[in-house]
């Protein structure tokens, strides 16, 4: 296998390099946008880089269930990243269209991944539920009723989420003191194995991690692609319609009618009773109806009432017909003899 490895090692070792390199300007990248055209040229290159370094790996056989994690070169335990990193490259694409095609890619990548390295012995964790081939933990025989939270397995799943949190964090400060002796080239072979086996082991939480998110945005899409799809129900009564008012001119009788409408052709005169009417015809203002014969009191106290507030309203348009005729026969200031007011 080094043999092989080594007829294409450099140029191999250089298209995970350039795949690597992209995917770290990404993550310290300062563009406002996800979808800007340079970010996107970036996950463009670097999944093709990886997408032929991967190809190569295959065509290699560089990796292989019959063999043990210490048969594996130091040089050569890098290449295993190659399905992490096209996994997480792969969910910076940005095309909305092929959103779903894209998580579902990248979910394929990630999970070839952990294979890869639960096959070699490389951190104890689960695969996700649902994988092929995967253990079921629950017994068939304890079946769990659907409509209830499996309070065990939230717990559970808390508890590995804070305990690869806390596992991060050290791998993180263990690579960032081996790294810069391992890029200057003054590290030994075990410090350089060391060194890539805690680099996959990071990947390893990031991919669980991924995974899970993948999973629930898949959910989701699934969700809303249903919702388009189904048929609208019926909807409730529309509101009728508010007519337009038009403006006119509301003068006390037929007489004054002509008058305004003279000095105001371009608006339409209506007299207080022709108002009245027109509002009764459109039921804003009812006439009184009779109370048929053998009604409850309720019903009598009712219209009763009715009456009463229909008398008030033509009782305050009598005082302002009086009022108007009065204002037109007493001009302004009758009646104020010391000119006050």
């Amino acid at each position: 296998m080094m043999a092989e490895a080594g007829a294409g090692g450099p140029r191999l070792a250089e298209l995970l390099a350039v795949g690597r390199r992209l995917w770290d300007e990404l993550e310290a990248s300062t563009e406002p946008s996800s979808g800007a055209p340079a970010v996107q040229d970036k996950v463009r290159q670097g999944l093709e880089a990886l997408q032929r370094a991967a190809a190569m790996v295959e065509q290699l056989e560089l990796f292989s269930e019959n063999e043990e994690l210490e048969e594996i070169p130091s040089a050569d335990l890098k290449f295993m990243l190659l399905p992490a990193l096209l996994g997480a490259l792969t969910l910076k694409q940005v095309e909305l269209s092929r959103r779903k095609e894209h998580l579902e890619n990248a979910r394929e990548h990630f999970l070839r991944f952990l294979k890869l390295c639960r096959s070699y012995g490389l951190g104890s964790f689960q695969l996700p539920p649902g994988t092929s081939g995967e253990e079921q933990s629950r017994s068939p025989s304890a079946p769990r009723d659907p409509s209830q939270p499996d309070l065990v397995a939230m717990a559970m799943s808390r508890t590995a989420k804070i305990e690869r949190y806390k596992q991060k964090k050290e791998l993180e400060n263990k690579l960032a003191s081996m790294s810069s002796s391992v890029e200057s080239g003054t590290a030994d072979e075990d410090q350089i194995r060391e060194f890539y086996i805690l680099q996959i082991q990071k990947w390893i939480g990031t991919s669980l991690e991924e995974i899970e998110s993948i999973d629930q945005e898949l959910v989701i899409l699934k969700s809303r692609d249903a919702a388009r799809q189904a048929p609208a129900g019926p909807r409730g009564p529309s509101r009728p319609a508010r007519a337009l008012v038009k403006p006119f001119i509301l003068t006390r009788d037929a007489a004054q009618a002509r008058v305004f409408g003279a000095g105001y052709p371009g608006l339409p005169t209506m007299t207080v009773d022709d108002w009245y009417e027109q509002r009764r015809r459109q039921g804003i203002v009812s006439t009184p109806q009779r109370v048929p014969a053998g009604a409850s009191d309720e019903e009598m106290q009712k219209q009763q009432q009715e009456t009463a507030e229909e008398e008030d309203d033509e009782e305050a348009l009598r005082k302002a017909r009086d009022w108007d005729d009065w204002k037109d026969t007493h001009p302004r200031g009758y009646g104020n003899r010391h000119n006050m007011g």
